[in-house]
């Protein structure tokens, strides 16, 4: 028996009400792993050493969520000039799609040196992210205008796992993602 997809709760965010209590516990050492990492990052003539290998990992995983299947170690050999005599051509895709997560990064970071986090930085990196590969024709740097899903390859709305916010509400739900980013609360870290 097919189960239901889980769809976008619309309605649930901002939260009404943070539940202090449950949070409060592991506040301290959520805020003492950052002041570490912090810490660390201080400590280092150059951060890029640390962080490039983190976030060619991060960009990795996350791709994978849009079925790239490239993996770290054949994104750092295509880098370092290592090509197989016979590549698969999606192969090179998939590890364009992980490159551009890495400059989309970059670009992100580079904007937050005079920007806040704001819908003007995601925009500007999506474009980047989506610039040569799949879905390059689908509006880079501007909210989807179309439905969306996820789920197993070709399936339906029907039969995904998780539907998404519609494309006519999305912008109001960014600008109060936004608005409540910026919100003053007890603690910024929540």
């Amino acid at each position: 028996m097919p189960t239901q997809p889980v769809r976008y709760h619309e309605g649930q965010f901002p939260p009404e009400k943070i539940n202090w209590e449950r949070l409060i516990p592991l506040l301290g050492p959520a805020s003492a792993a950052l002041a570490r990492y912090d810490g660390i990052l201080a400590a280092l003539p150059k951060t890029a050493v640390l962080l490039s290998p983190l976030m060619t990992q991060e960009a990795v995983l996350s791709s994978r969520i849009e079925g790239t299947q490239a993996t770290m170690t054949e994104v750092l050999e295509y880098e370092a000039g290592v090509r197989p005599k016979k590549i698969d051509p999606h192969k090179t895709a998939d590890i364009q799609e992980v490159q551009n997560y890495r400059r989309a990064m970059g670009k992100a970071i580079s904007l937050l040196e005079k920007l806040p986090l704001c819908l003007r930085v995601l925009n500007e990196a999506h474009a980047v992210l989506m610039e040569g590969v799949r879905g390059e024709g689908k509006s880079p740097g501007a909210f989807r205008r179309i439905p969306n899903w996820i789920g197993p390859p070709g399936c339906g709305m029907d039969d995904a796992r998780y539907v998404p916010i519609s494309p006519e509400k999305l912008p109001d739900a960014m600008q109060g993602w936004e608005s409540y980013i910026h919100a003053e609360t007890p603690d910024r870290l929540v």
